[in-house]
């Protein structure tokens, strides 16, 4: 629906707007959080909904999958580049992402089953620098029928034997990739477009690298200086230093064949991008901009935003996704709100989780992130934290103890529609309030 304002100030009658005195009405938001919703009550006429034009779910997805095999974008049919006796490697993504892989892998391995024996396919999770995920966890994202009769591995980035070199990052360290994908003859990468906080848009070359890359290869990609150019935001890829490198590293491995959707706030899929790894990832890119992307006019003394809910707001390290999404339109100094369930913690004991709590202040963090030689996994995270903490009061609704939040150098907020309504009083009837209930899903910008 885009950017809007709902206001009862007036009826309408005929052609003509009957305008009455002004009365305290509320309205009653749904604000994405877990696997439901948040309703928060918010003074209607102070307050501006920012969220995606909505795009219809694809009438039968499975065909849509089918004809873009068929008929990719700048690339050969997938039937083509199948042999009986190539290796097939097709990468997934893992639990934190909402790409509907219960869907993709099984049509996409039906398509395969006539040219290709099931066991010459490795189905490859690309963890990035994440956790492994559990057999659970990748029944939950494959099914059990793919789980039980197909080779299902997770990227791990610390394991050395897995990795093989391609050549050096721009900073000089090692360009390492997963073994399993690199050693192919057929590299098929799935996945789903939407706009990243510092890489511009998921999907694309993001699978291949980090999805598949070595520690140390992300931690140069997503160095200090890197995440703090200015180009390294949503919504830009070129000229973004970090998208950039992604590309071309993901390149060095061969040619791959893409699968990439597009989604919907319910899940569906509203387009399908197959084919070249650059030219059908930016086909998908300018789909996803034209909805995603919303131009406000001025910037909000208040920001509710959330982390889009389940998957991606299952910890804080990913809540900072939805941090960077509402901060781009609030004003410096006012207060941002995040609604985030974190059910999986920080996630405890996590390198994001040690380099907070091993400072003293977010000051401190950039502070060490801006000396020669400091680096620490995850710092990423907690560098655009910090960033956003110079300009934003950070306040969070979730799940997380008070202890562990506070430790994270973040307020709790045990009650957005109040916390609201207070900073709303302290600043005075000039203030206003804009909303993201989708969160990252809405990027919203400043005219």
């Amino acid at each position: 629906m885009g950017e809007s304002t709902r206001t009862w100030g007036f009826a309408h009658a005929g052609s003509a707007f009957i305008f009455f005195p002004h009365q305290n009405h509320h309205v009653k938001l749904p604000l994405a959080y877990g696997r439901g919703h948040l309703n928060v009550e918010l003074p209607d006429d102070r307050t501006k909904v920012v969220e995606p034009s909505h795009a219809p779910g694809l009438a039968d997805e499975r065909a849509a999958v089918l004809d873009a095999l068929r008929q990719p974008i700048a690339a050969k049919p997938l039937r083509d580049w199948v042999k009986p006796g190539d290796k097939v490697c097709i990468v997934f993504t893992d639990i934190t992402r909402a790409t509907p892989n219960e869907r993709l892998i099984p049509w996409l391995l039906d398509f395969l089953a006539p040219l290709v024996p099931r066991e010459n396919i490795t189905l490859l999770n690309s963890t990035g620098t994440h956790r492994p995920n559990t057999r659970a966890e990748l029944e939950q994202l494959l099914t059990p029928a793919v789980v039980a009769n197909y080779r299902v591995l997770n990227h791990e980035c610390e394991r050395a034997e897995d990795l093989v070199p391609f050549g050096v990052t721009r900073d000089g360290a090692p360009a390492l990739l997963n073994r399993h994908l690199a050693h192919a003859d057929v590299r098929i990468i799935t996945g789903f477009i939407e706009p990243h906080f510092f890489a511009g848009f998921s999907g694309g070359p993001k699978g291949i690298m980090p999805g598949c890359a070595g520690l140390a290869t992300v931690m140069s990609n997503h160095g200090a200086r890197h995440i703090g150019d200015p180009k390294a935001a949503f919504g830009i890829t070129a000229g973004n230093p970090i998208w950039e490198e992604m590309r071309d590293i993901a390149q060095r491995v061969g040619p791959s064949f893409l699968l990439n959707v597009t989604l919907n706030e319910r899940r569906q899929i509203t387009g399908v991008f197959a084919g070249d790894l650059v030219e059908a990832h930016r086909a998908g890119c300018e789909f996803v901009r034209r909805s995603a992307m919303q131009r406000v006019k001025s910037p909000f003394e208040i920001v509710v935003t959330t982390n889009s809910g389940y998957p991606l707001d299952q910890n804080l390290y990913q809540a900072v996704k939805g941090m960077s999404a509402g901060a781009r339109i609030l004003q410096p100094g006012g207060l941002l709100l995040l609604a985030c369930e974190c059910g999986e913690g920080v996630p405890a004991r996590s390198p994001f989780d040690r380099l907070l709590r091993s400072a003293r202040s977010p000051e401190e963090i950039l502070a060490r992130l801006a000396t020669p030689g400091f680096v620490a996994p995850e710092q990423w995270q907690a560098q655009i934290q910090a960033l956003i903490q110079r300009r934003a009061r950070v306040e969070i609704y979730s799940s997380l103890p008070e202890e562990v939040t506070r430790g994270c150098f973040l307020t709790p907020c045990a009650d957005i529609g109040a916390r609201v309504k207070a900073e709303l009083h302290r600043l005075g009837p000039a203030a206003r309030v804009a909303v993201l209930p989708q969160g990252p899903l809405t990027i919203p910008y400043l005219a």
